[in-house]
């Protein structure tokens, strides 16, 4: 049932990102068009506009790799103290 569950999420995500492709495609001519005319008449904004853009790729990989990091050390000491996870706590009971 999990699995059903799963495929039919990642078949609605793919769904919507794809219907969503023309709009975003259609703004990269744009933003290009006024780089290059601004580089042209000798502004910087392309310069400025390129950066921007790395910046705005590299957040999600940094975010996801800080959250795998975390994942991956919480569970290395989840292995190295397995005993700690499985006896019940006295000051409870």
């Amino acid at each position: 049932m999990k699995n059903i569950g799963k495929i039919i999420f990642l078949t609605a995500v793919f769904i919507i990102a794809f219907s969503m492709f023309n709009e975003i495609t259609a703004q990269c001519p744009m933003c290009r068009m006024s780089a290059e005319s601004n580089l042209k008449s000798g502004g910087t904004m392309g310069r400025g506009l390129n950066t921007g853009i790395l910046y705005m790729l590299a957040l999600p990989y940094l975010l996801v790799a800080t959250m795998g990091y975390w994942w991956w050390r919480n569970r290395r000491k989840q292995e190295e103290n397995p005993a700690e996870t499985f006896l019940p706590n006295p000051e409870t009971e």
